[in-house]
């Protein structure tokens, strides 16, 4: 009798363990890709956007890709339309960095000029600067608007050389481009290769990444991918790159098939799908670590605050006509990429896109909330119409007007025309002489791509003021005959 107690108890516990490894008992409800559809359609309808491509990732496998819309040719977009990722581009940089880390030909914690001599600042503080500084941005490096051309990643780097640092290596975090151009010509150097080989040698080719490529600048044509869009009072216009070196910082063009290969790789233990190991574990797990007391950046990826659930570890980015998030969630084992085919100026669209994915696979129903954007678009266009008729008065009244002050002396009279001078002034700045600084080939055309409903607005007011100020002195010249 005991015996086949015993044999029973035995069946028990193997039924047990059997069920305990059973492939449908372990794995995670199935996530819904009718739903994943349905909802950035009807976002992307909501809100105005011409397209978007998606991909999907659990546990180191692909398990959704689509694209949605259509791109400037008219065509529809899918999971293999070519997009640019802007600064998500900078995980991939500090990926590389971390592979010949992984490879013994540089340490984390040396300072960058043992490897890059060649650079150079007007800053005895440059030598404290780190390779995890640079990929932490905590290097101290400013991130100006406005910088001179370059088509090399050298060139993009010896523009460096009049510049200071805006704070003590290592005080504090302060994002800035010019640590991943100085990154990418790092690798360039330690390599021995050209950056856009580099990562085609060491992540796409492996990766299966067969559509990505990364170009240093916007002046290199990519094949199959037409131009990007800006949106505009709830639509979308189509607008050409504004030219910049954006080399390690955000110049690579992929899709959302390829972005799923690599989040594949970040959730499968850093594994290619063939099973090939591309950096290793410590350096990946690093990769994702706080810097520096930094609760919020690791190695070229953001980290979510401790608010946010579930946790992400993501980066984001965004370019004229585009843009892009990936996120990976720990705790399920899922990722998410989002490409957009346009560029929201009050808006991070991919962002909001992938939170309801994100929140799908959490088993919530996202809310699809009012188009902001629109919204703000909308205000400012009703804000336009109101000062091109209070506009339209004063043209109006500028003979009235100056037929009042006639009797003022010249210095009076002039200083009168200062509030109309002062938007002439500015807004002129702005719109023609901005665009040229540091011999940029930018035009004012190029000003409206960055946030059309505010140039609008900003045309009509200067516009307004220019005509306004000549009509007044036209008639102070005339004596201010009624």
């Amino acid at each position: 009798m005991n015996k086949k107690i015993g044999i029973v108890v035995l069946l028990i516990a193997l039924l047990s363990t059997a069920r305990s490894l059973s492939p449908i008992a372990q794995a995670a409800p199935a996530i819904e890709k009718e739903a994943i559809d349905q909802y950035v359609e009807a976002y992307i309808k909501r809100n105005g956007l011409p397209g978007a491509s998606i991909a999907v990732v659990k546990d180191g496998e692909i398990i959704h890709e689509a694209g949605y819309g259509h791109d400037s040719e008219g065509k529809p977009l899918t999971e293999n339309s070519r997009m640019r990722i802007a600064s998500v581009s900078k995980s991939f940089t500090a990926f590389a960095v971390l592979q010949l880390v992984d490879e013994g030909k540089m340490n984390l914690d040396d300072p960058v000029v043992r490897y890059l001599p060649e650079l150079k600042m007007e800053d005895p503080r440059l030598r404290q600067i780190t390779l995890r500084h640079l990929m932490s941005h905590t290097s101290g490096i400013p991130n100006p608007t406005i910088v001179a051309k370059a088509d090399t990643l050298e060139e993009g780097v010896n523009r460096l050389h009049d510049w200071r640092l805006q704070s003590n290596p290592g005080d504090r975090y302060a994002y800035s481009n010019a640590n991943y151009w100085i990154l990418a010509r790092l690798v360039e150097e330690a390599s021995g290769e050209k950056f856009a080989r580099y990562l085609d040698r060491k992540l796409f080719t492996p990766l299966g990444m067969d559509d990505t490529l990364s170009p240093i600048s916007t002046n290199e044509a990519i094949p199959l991918m037409p131009q990007g869009y800006v949106t505009a009072y709830g639509t979308a216009i189509p607008v050409p790159e504004l030219e910049k070196m954006f080399g390690g910082s955000g110049g690579i063009v992929t899709t959302a098939s390829d972005m799923g290969e690599w989040l594949s790789m970040h959730t499968g233990d850093g594994l290619s799908s063939s099973g090939d190991r591309l950096l290793s574990p410590s350096l990946l797990e690093e990769s994702y670590t706080p810097q520096h007391g930094i609760d919020h950046y690791g190695l070229g990826w953001s980290l979510s605050a401790s608010h946010v659930k579930p946790q992400r570890i993501s980066h984001s980015g965004s370019v004229t006509g585009f843009q892009a998030q990936q996120d990976i969630i720990p705790s399920s084992g899922y990722a998410v990429a989002v490409l957009l085919n346009s560029f929201t100026p009050t808006f991070e669209h991919a962002y909001e896109i992938s939170s309801g994915i994100i929140e799908l696979t959490e088993g919530q129903a996202p809310a699809i909330k009012a188009p902001v954007p629109t919204i703000i678009d909308l205000s400012i266009g009703a804000l336009t119409l109101l000062y091109v008729g209070l506009g339209t008065l004063g043209i109006m009244r500028s003979k009235k007007w100056s037929y009042k002050r006639n009797q003022f002396s010249g210095l009076r009279y002039s200083l009168r025309l200062i509030p109309q001078l002062i938007p002439i002034a500015a807004i002129g700045w702005l719109f023609f002489i901005v665009p040229t600084l540091q011999g940029n080939t930018a035009v004012t055309r190029d000003v409206f791509s960055l946030w059309p409903a505010l140039a609008i607005l900003l045309a009509a007011i200067l516009l307004y003021a220019v005509v306004v100020t000549g009509l007044r002195i036209y008639y102070r010249v005339r004596g201010g005959e009624s």
